[in-house]
């Protein structure tokens, strides 16, 4: 099953991250190259530690704020664009996700493949995507962090279950198998007969 994308962003709203990092129109404005190269991407200086840190406390979040239907956590962990969006909001926003009930703890365990190395954005955001190999549901994720006070704050989070594990077989009931045409028992062996041996007679 494949469930869409959540993602979450300032003003309210819940946008594509394709929205966020879309280029401006380029209508007869030529640029230099110079300016296309500063508007590119750029790999950020952040570590193995500080990614996983970073994508394992935010899913935490959303997966305790999701059992327990209180989104105030998740919600102060953002940044002030994500703060936006107020607990009702976003327990909105995650219902469906709250229905279906899935245990992501595990991720505290598992480590992520990351499908979009950590890069800085034009605007100054950390953006990062990949997913977790977890059987039977993968969790995929894709998340925009921006900087507040010299720390990396949630600005959009995308979470996407893919229940792509293999799935057991059917059980048979063996009480349903049953012969069409019932087996012939043999006959019970027949006691032997021994002759009756003659009386002896006295008077004789």
């Amino acid at each position: 099953m494949h469930l869409p994308f959540k993602f979450i962003v300032a003003a309210l709203a819940v946008l594509c991250i394709e929205a966020c990092l879309e280029s401006p129109v380029r209508a007869e404005i030529k640029k230099s190259p110079k300016e296309d190269v500063a508007r590119a991407p750029r790999p950020a200086d952040i570590d193995r530690n500080g990614v996983l840190i970073l994508v394992r406390n935010t899913l935490l979040a959303l997966d305790q704020a999701n059992k327990t239907g209180n989104y105030t956590v998740l919600r102060e962990l953002g940044s002030p664009g994500f703060q936006a969006n107020n607990s009702a909001q976003l327990a909105e926003i995650f219902a469906s996700q709250r229905k279906q009930g899935y245990d992501l703890s595990g991720l505290a365990v598992i480590e992520p493949q990351l499908t979009v190395l950590p890069q800085i954005e034009p605007d100054g955001k950390l953006h990062m995507a990949g997913f977790f190999p977890s059987v039977p549901i993968q969790v995929h994720f894709e998340l925009l962090y921006a900087p507040v006070d010299r720390q990396w704050k949630l600005f959009g989070i995308s979470v996407n279950f893919d229940e792509s594990g293999p799935a057991a077989p059917a059980t048979t009931d063996n009480r349903a198998q049953k012969p069409d045409v019932p087996v012939k028992l043999p006959d019970p062996p027949t006691p032997s007969v021994r002759p009756k041996a003659p009386s002896s007679d006295s008077g004789l």
